[in-house]
């Protein structure tokens, strides 16, 4: 029987890696969980190294170096300790129903032909149900400043898409998924290039060099309690501008960009910079 390993991938973030264990830990389908603190700057580790639990295995990376890095510590730590298994990845703030929802995650997972499977994730109001692999055009588009979001929906399928009980899909949500160690083998684990955002469309881009499919269960539901609150001006704009580095790396390295559309892509990324410090300048002077 092959096993199954829940990996949570925490980062200065304890509270809610806390309330994820004990949500899980009783849950009898799981052979062992990691959780992988990404060097977390704050008491984190100190405090997760006194869970005591004889599933759970802490993994403390030795510098943070992304969200890839860290997937890729816990995804070779689950081949050497169990050759080829099941692995649920999660993000801290993730609620999870029951453990019938895992059991028909995987179920799904173990079908032949299915390499990575998510569910349906509720988050800000709204359903997260993965989407379709952009075209530099696309990019291009839903980059154009203070219109973009107008666009947003050309990555999206359709409603009637979901009908059935399972759903293929290009991509899905990193915050919550299960992946076949094999599929991870296949494709040279995750790519570190970046550190933070485009992970899935980096791992789309490598599945379509396989058989396998990514298949979106809609009949399991959970909850990505993510908070929306306004980060500060500095960290928002660093938050974008790792983000669209990334989105630079995936659309080099894995879309076929040309030329006039890197451009392009560029062009749309400066003028939502300009547009981002004019409004926070504006904010701050309306402050005064």
């Amino acid at each position: 029987m092959r096993k199954l390993v829940f990996v949570i991938i925490n980062y200065n973030d304890f509270k809610n890696t806390k309330r994820l264990f004990d949500n899980i830990k009783d849950y009898e389908i799981m052979d062992q969980i990691y959780i992988v603190d990404n060097h977390s700057t704050d008491d984190s580790y100190s405090k997760l190294k006194n869970i005591k639990n004889k599933k759970l295995k802490i993994i403390r990376t030795i510098e943070n170096k992304g969200f890839s890095f860290a997937l890729n510590i816990a995804a070779k730590e689950v081949i050497k300790n169990f050759g080829s298994a099941d692995i649920i990845f999660s993000n801290a703030d993730i609620i999870i129903n029951c453990n019938d929802d895992l059991e028909n995650l995987r179920n799904i997972l173990d079908q032949k032909d299915v390499g990575i499977v998510g569910p349906v994730v509720y988050q800000n109001g709204g359903l997260n149900r993965g989407w379709i692999l952009p075209t530099p055009y696309n990019e291009i588009l839903i980059n154009l400043p203070l219109i973009g979001r107008k666009f947003i929906n050309k990555i999206h399928y359709e409603e009637s898409h979901y009908n059935a009980n399972t759903s293929q899909v290009d991509v899905l949500s990193f915050c919550f998924f299960l992946i076949k160690t094999e599929v991870l083998e296949k494709v040279n684990f995750f790519d570190e290039g970046t550190f933070l955002y485009y992970e899935e469309n980096i791992m789309a881009s490598k599945l379509k060099s396989t058989n396998y499919k990514c298949l979106i269960d809609n009949t399991v539901t959970i909850i990505h309690d993510h908070s929306a609150t306004i980060d500060k001006n500095i960290n928002y704009i660093n938050k974008f501008k790792i983000l669209k580095e990334s989105q630079l790396y995936f659309e080099k390295k894995y879309n076929n960009i040309n030329k006039l559309e890197l451009f392009l892509l560029k062009l749309t990324i400066r003028l939502t910079l300009l547009t981002l410090y004019v409004r926070i300048f504006i904010r701050g002077g309306l402050k005064k």
